[in-house]
């Protein structure tokens, strides 16, 4: 362990890595799933739920097309970023507006609004569950 206040050498990165966009798009599948699952008891609420899912296909499916046309029509100077390992990547930091950031903190940051929708949605479904056969 370093006794240095400010770690140097430390790569410095500006975009997030292919995993965090994974597991994005996982908390997106698990939301839709839940609701899909937990909350589809009635006959009234299955329009609701499919446009819930489009809209959440269309946020998942945007960001991924945009980042195949960023990869297909980049600059040629600028390197290409999945040969680095999710490793190297988690230990660097991540550049913010003219600052830095552990690059693990960005990808909580990144990631935790996605996790509390999807795990909250699903609390909230078996709440609704146990009430239902409750009464």
């Amino acid at each position: 362990m370093s006794r240095e206040l400010v770690a140097h050498n430390r790569p410095r990165f500006d975009q997030l890595h292919p995993i965090v966009y994974g597991a994005a798009v996982g908390l997106v599948a698990w939301f839709a799933l839940a609701a899909w699952l937990l909350f589809d008891r009635q006959s009234d609420i299955g329009l609701p739920l499919a446009m819930v899912s489009l809209f959440l296909l269309i946020a998942v499916l945007l960001p991924w097309l945009m980042s195949l046309i960023w990869k297909k029509h980049g600059m040629p100077d600028q390197g290409h970023f999945d040969k680095t390992s999710f490793h190297d990547w988690r230990a660097g930091d991540f550049a913010v507006w003219g600052s830095k950031l552990r690059s693990t903190h960005a990808a909580i940051d990144a990631l935790l609004p996605f996790a509390a929708v999807a795990f909250g949605l699903t609390a909230l479904g078996i709440v609704f569950l146990i009430a239902n056969a409750a009464s």
